[in-house]
């Protein structure tokens, strides 16, 4: 597997969405309090996104300028 330049720790500017891609194209999604509310597996084609949830929910995204994730109607930050 390949790394890219986006695994780590992305942010809403209110700190209530926290996505954190793992380098095993895993990814851990906490809101609010609730640590590991969503989990499943990512990937990353150029500066595209496509997630996987465990449950079944699918969902996408783009990456700006390397430290802006725009996701589901979000705006994520690298931290």
């Amino acid at each position: 597997m390949q790394q890219h330049p986006y695994v780590g720790m992305w942010v809403t500017d209110d700190g209530r969405i926290r996505h954190e891609l793992l380098p095993s194209s895993r990814y851990d999604e906490a809101r609010g309090g609730r640590e590991s509310a969503y989990q499943g597996r990512y990937e990353v084609t150029g500066s595209h996104i496509e997630y996987w949830d465990d449950t079944g929910f699918t969902a996408d995204g783009d990456f700006i300028d390397g430290n802006t994730l725009h996701h589901a109607g979000m705006v994520l930050r690298r931290k």
